[in-house]
Protein backbone atom coordinates (compact mmCIF):
# COMPACT_ATOMS: atom_id res chain seq x y z
CA UNK A 1 0.00 0.00 0.00
CA UNK A 2 1.13 3.36 -0.76
CA UNK A 3 1.37 4.38 3.12
CA UNK A 4 3.75 2.33 3.24
CA UNK A 5 7.12 4.58 3.97
CA UNK A 6 5.01 7.79 3.92
CA UNK A 7 5.93 9.97 6.65
CA UNK A 8 4.32 13.70 5.97
CA UNK A 9 2.40 15.00 2.98
CA UNK A 10 3.33 18.47 1.13
CA UNK A 11 0.75 20.33 -0.31
CA UNK A 12 1.02 22.98 -3.23
CA UNK A 13 -1.24 25.90 -2.51
CA UNK A 14 -2.77 27.66 -6.12
CA UNK A 15 -4.44 25.49 -7.69
CA UNK A 16 -4.77 22.67 -5.03
CA UNK A 17 -5.95 24.20 -2.04
CA UNK A 18 -6.37 28.17 -3.33
CA UNK A 19 -8.97 28.94 -6.35
CA UNK A 20 -6.34 30.88 -9.13
CA UNK A 21 -7.95 33.45 -11.19
CA UNK A 22 -6.70 35.93 -14.03
CA UNK A 23 -5.12 33.03 -16.46
CA UNK A 24 -7.30 33.46 -18.88
CA UNK A 25 -6.50 37.10 -19.28
CA UNK A 26 -2.88 36.30 -19.28
CA UNK A 27 -3.45 34.22 -22.49
CA UNK A 28 -5.60 36.38 -23.74
CA UNK A 29 -2.69 38.93 -23.61
CA UNK A 30 0.54 36.46 -24.61
CA UNK A 31 -1.58 34.65 -27.39
CA UNK A 32 -0.61 31.15 -25.53
CA UNK A 33 -2.20 28.28 -24.44
CA UNK A 34 -2.61 26.84 -21.42
CA UNK A 35 0.43 24.80 -21.25
CA UNK A 36 2.72 27.02 -23.13
CA UNK A 37 1.68 30.02 -20.52
CA UNK A 38 2.76 27.80 -17.48
CA UNK A 39 6.01 26.30 -19.76
CA UNK A 40 7.24 30.35 -19.59
CA UNK A 41 5.38 31.35 -16.40
CA UNK A 42 8.23 28.46 -14.83
CA UNK A 43 11.06 29.16 -16.76
CA UNK A 44 10.40 33.04 -17.06
CA UNK A 45 13.39 35.21 -15.55
CA UNK A 46 11.46 37.97 -14.00
CA UNK A 47 9.25 35.28 -12.45
CA UNK A 48 11.78 33.41 -10.79
CA UNK A 49 13.46 36.54 -9.44
CA UNK A 50 10.27 37.85 -8.48
CA UNK A 51 9.20 34.44 -6.84
CA UNK A 52 12.53 33.27 -5.17
CA UNK A 53 12.41 37.11 -3.11
CA UNK A 54 15.03 38.83 -5.44
CA UNK A 55 12.89 41.71 -6.38
CA UNK A 56 10.35 44.10 -5.95
CA UNK A 57 6.98 44.00 -6.99
CA UNK A 58 7.62 46.68 -8.92
CA UNK A 59 10.76 45.92 -10.58
CA UNK A 60 8.60 42.88 -11.05
CA UNK A 61 5.58 44.20 -13.38
CA UNK A 62 7.93 46.14 -15.08
CA UNK A 63 10.38 43.42 -15.67
CA UNK A 64 7.52 41.11 -16.56
CA UNK A 65 5.43 43.00 -18.87
CA UNK A 66 8.67 43.64 -20.82
CA UNK A 67 9.31 40.17 -21.01
CA UNK A 68 6.40 38.81 -22.05
CA UNK A 69 5.59 41.77 -24.01
CA UNK A 70 1.92 42.48 -22.50
CA UNK A 71 -0.07 44.82 -23.98
CA UNK A 72 -1.02 46.56 -20.56
CA UNK A 73 1.22 48.79 -18.50
CA UNK A 74 3.15 47.45 -15.56
CA UNK A 75 0.34 48.57 -12.76
CA UNK A 76 -2.14 46.90 -14.79
CA UNK A 77 -0.52 43.49 -15.00
CA UNK A 78 0.12 43.96 -11.32
CA UNK A 79 -3.47 44.37 -10.88
CA UNK A 80 -4.69 41.80 -12.23
CA UNK A 81 -1.41 39.54 -10.68
CA UNK A 82 -3.00 40.52 -6.99
CA UNK A 83 -6.18 39.05 -7.87
CA UNK A 84 -4.74 35.76 -8.82
CA UNK A 85 -5.91 33.93 -5.44
CA UNK A 86 -9.75 33.61 -5.78
CA UNK A 87 -10.30 32.17 -2.52
CA UNK A 88 -10.06 28.75 -0.85
CA UNK A 89 -11.50 25.69 -2.71
CA UNK A 90 -14.74 23.77 -0.58
CA UNK A 91 -13.21 20.75 1.27
CA UNK A 92 -9.74 22.86 1.51
CA UNK A 93 -9.86 22.95 5.23
CA UNK A 94 -11.38 19.69 5.46
CA UNK A 95 -8.99 18.07 3.52
CA UNK A 96 -6.02 19.52 5.65
CA UNK A 97 -7.71 18.72 9.18
CA UNK A 98 -8.22 15.09 8.57
CA UNK A 99 -4.90 14.99 6.96
CA UNK A 100 -3.13 16.78 9.51
CA UNK A 101 -4.43 14.40 12.31
CA UNK A 102 -2.80 11.60 10.35
CA UNK A 103 0.48 13.11 9.01
CA UNK A 104 2.73 16.34 9.16
CA UNK A 105 1.62 18.80 6.65
CA UNK A 106 3.88 20.84 4.42
CA UNK A 107 3.13 23.89 2.13
CA UNK A 108 5.47 23.69 -1.22
CA UNK A 109 4.38 26.64 -3.01
CA UNK A 110 5.77 28.94 -5.71
CA UNK A 111 4.78 31.92 -4.21
CA UNK A 112 5.42 35.79 -3.89
CA UNK A 113 4.65 38.90 -1.22
CA UNK A 114 1.90 39.54 -2.52
CA UNK A 115 0.03 36.04 -2.76
CA UNK A 116 1.12 35.04 0.75
CA UNK A 117 0.08 38.18 2.18
CA UNK A 118 -3.71 37.38 1.16
CA UNK A 119 -3.19 33.60 2.63
CA UNK A 120 -2.29 35.37 6.09
CA UNK A 121 -4.59 37.86 6.03
CA UNK A 122 -7.37 36.16 4.65
CA UNK A 123 -7.89 32.64 4.72
CA UNK A 124 -6.84 29.60 7.70
CA UNK A 125 -4.89 27.56 6.12
CA UNK A 126 -1.54 28.56 7.04
CA UNK A 127 -2.66 27.19 10.27
CA UNK A 128 -3.11 23.89 9.49
CA UNK A 129 0.74 23.33 8.30
CA UNK A 130 3.76 22.20 10.24
CA UNK A 131 6.15 23.61 7.91
CA UNK A 132 6.05 26.39 5.45
CA UNK A 133 8.02 26.46 2.36
CA UNK A 134 7.02 29.52 0.24
CA UNK A 135 9.96 29.91 -2.29
CA UNK A 136 10.30 33.76 -1.78
CA UNK A 137 11.45 32.92 1.92
CA UNK A 138 13.17 29.84 1.02
CA UNK A 139 14.77 31.18 -2.10
CA UNK A 140 14.06 27.73 -3.99
CA UNK A 141 11.65 27.27 -6.89
CA UNK A 142 9.71 23.97 -8.32
CA UNK A 143 10.78 21.99 -10.13
CA UNK A 144 14.67 22.75 -9.33
CA UNK A 145 16.04 19.91 -7.61
CA UNK A 146 16.48 21.66 -4.35
CA UNK A 147 13.34 22.83 -3.65
CA UNK A 148 12.45 19.16 -2.98
CA UNK A 149 15.65 18.41 -1.14
CA UNK A 150 15.71 21.36 0.99
CA UNK A 151 11.90 20.78 2.13
CA UNK A 152 12.84 16.99 3.04
CA UNK A 153 15.91 18.09 4.53
CA UNK A 154 14.29 20.61 6.91
CA UNK A 155 11.28 18.00 7.73
CA UNK A 156 13.98 15.15 8.68
CA UNK A 157 13.25 12.80 5.74
CA UNK A 158 13.81 11.55 2.88
CA UNK A 159 12.65 12.27 -0.38
CA UNK A 160 10.85 9.36 -1.24
CA UNK A 161 8.91 9.49 2.68
CA UNK A 162 7.44 12.79 1.10
CA UNK A 163 3.41 12.16 -0.39
CA UNK A 164 3.83 15.85 -2.70
CA UNK A 165 0.65 17.03 -4.52
CA UNK A 166 0.53 19.43 -7.40
CA UNK A 167 -1.58 21.24 -10.02
CA UNK A 168 1.35 21.19 -12.46
CA UNK A 169 2.63 18.58 -14.35
CA UNK A 170 6.11 20.03 -14.30
CA UNK A 171 6.38 20.63 -10.91
CA UNK A 172 4.99 17.17 -10.54
CA UNK A 173 8.03 15.41 -13.24
CA UNK A 174 10.72 17.40 -11.33
CA UNK A 175 9.42 16.14 -7.92
CA UNK A 176 8.87 12.36 -8.83
CA UNK A 177 12.70 12.86 -10.21
CA UNK A 178 14.01 13.55 -7.08
CA UNK A 179 12.34 10.56 -5.36
CA UNK A 180 8.83 12.36 -3.65
CA UNK A 181 5.62 9.94 -4.23
CA UNK A 182 4.17 12.65 -6.35
CA UNK A 183 0.17 13.54 -7.81
CA UNK A 184 -1.18 15.64 -9.92
CA UNK A 185 -4.21 17.59 -8.50
CA UNK A 186 -6.81 19.84 -9.63
CA UNK A 187 -8.45 21.18 -6.44
CA UNK A 188 -9.00 20.13 -2.91
CA UNK A 189 -11.94 17.57 -3.72
CA UNK A 190 -10.08 16.36 -6.17
CA UNK A 191 -6.76 15.86 -3.97
CA UNK A 192 -8.84 14.41 -1.31
CA UNK A 193 -9.76 11.35 -3.14
CA UNK A 194 -6.81 10.99 -4.59
CA UNK A 195 -5.11 10.88 -0.92
CA UNK A 196 -8.28 8.26 -0.33
CA UNK A 197 -7.60 6.22 -3.34
CA UNK A 198 -3.85 5.79 -1.91
CA UNK A 199 -5.18 4.22 1.50
CA UNK A 200 -3.86 7.81 3.14
CA UNK A 201 -7.24 9.10 4.43
CA UNK A 202 -9.90 6.42 5.94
Amino acid sequence: MITMGIKAILFDLGGVLIQLGGINKMMDWTGWDHDKFWRCWLASPSVRCFESGKITTEEFGLALVEEFNLPVQADDFLALFASWPQGVYPGAEELLGKAGALYPLGCLSNTNSLHWDYLIERTQLIGYFDYLFPSHHTGLLKPDRLSFTNAADKMGLQPEQLLFLDDNQINIAGATKVGLRSYLVKNAIHAGNILEELGILG
